[in-house]
C-alpha cells in the first residue's frame, strides 16, 4: 500500500514513515524543503530504498500540491492512506488581548487549510479496500474540554475535526474510512521533553486503526491512537 505522510521530517511524522517502511509499506514522505535536515529520512531510504519517496509537501503551497498530484497521476502511483501530520504550536501563553490575529491566520493555514488542500488535490489517487484519510488531531480540538489560551492551536484543531466529519459524510459510500486521532503527548519538538508517549507507540497505533477500520461508538469521527473515542 502507498501511503502519503506531510510533516514527516520529524517527530511523529518521522515515527509514522519508519513504521509503516517496517510493515512493508510504501511510504511518500512529505517535507517542505527537501534540502535541509533530512538526514533521518536519508537513512531510511538507505535502509528501505525505492519503498520511500521523498517529496517537496508544503501545505500552504496549494500549486505545489497539484503538481505532486499530478507527477504522481503521472506516474500511475495510487494511494491506499493520506496521514494528514504536518502542524504548527504557536502562540500557546499569548493572551487573546495580546494575540497577533496573524497568528491565527496562520495556524489555521497550516493546521486546517493544509489537510484540506492535501484532500482537495490528492483524493482522486485514494482507492483500495483500506482506503484511509488519518488527520493528526489533538485533544486540545475537544471543545468538551476547552481550556484557557492557545487559541491558533485549539480551534484550528477543532476546526480539523469539523473538517473530519465533513469527509467521512462525503466520502463513507465510496468506502473511504476517515478519522481526526489524538496521537497522544508525545516527547517531540511540539510536546516537550516532558511527555511520557514514545512517539514510536502512538505511529503503531495510528497505523493500527488503518487496518482495523475501527469505527468509533459515538457519531463523531474522533478517537486517540488506541481507537478510544474522543470527546468531541
Amino acid at each position: 500500500m502507498n501511503i502519503l505522510i506531510t510533516g514527516a521530517g520529524r517527530g511523529l511524522g518521522l515515527e509514522l514513515t519508519a513504521a509503516a517502511l517496517e510493515r512493508g509499506h510504501a511510504v511518500i514522505a512529505g517535507v517542505r524543503d527537501l534540502t535541509r535536515g533530512q538526514a533521518a529520512l536519508a537513512d531510511l531510504a538507505a535502509v528501505h530504498g525505492d519503498k520511500l519517496t521523498l517529496v517537496t509537501l508544503d501545505v500552504t503551497d496549494e500549486a505545489g500540491i497539484a503538481a505532486l498530484a499530478a507527477s504522481l497521476t503521472e506516474q500511475a502511483r495510487t494511494l491506499g492512506v493520506i496521514i494528514n501530520n504536518a502542524a504548527v504550536l504557536n502562540a500557546t501563553d499569548t493572551a487573546l488581548e495580546a494575540l497577533d490575529i496573524e497568528e491565527m491566520q496562520r495556524a489555521m493555514d497550516i493546521n486546517l487549510y493544509g489537510p484540506m488542500r492535501v484532500i482537495k488535490h490528492l483524493l482522486p489517487l485514494l482507492t483500495g479496500p483500506d482506503a484511509s484519510i488519518i488527520n493528526i488531531s489533538s485533544e486540545a480540538g475537544s471543545i468538551t474540554n476547552a481550556y484557557p489560551g492557545s487559541y491558533p492551536y485549539t480551534i484550528s484543531k477543532t476546526a480539523l475535526n469539523m473538517f473530519t466529519q465533513k469527509l467521512h459524510v462525503t466520502l463513507k459510500d465510496r468506502g473511504i474510512h476517515v478519522l481526526s486521532v489524538h496521537p497522544g503527548w508525545m516527547p517531540t519538538d511540539m510536546g516537550g521533553a516532558k511527555a511520557p508517549l514514545p512517539p514510536r507507540t502512538s505511529a503503531e497505533g495510528i497505523l493500527d486503526l488503518i487496518g482495523q477500520k475501527a469505527e468509533p461508538s459515538g457519531h463523531f469521527r474522533f478517537v486517540d491512537y488506541t481507537g478510544e473515542d474522543m470527546d468531541i
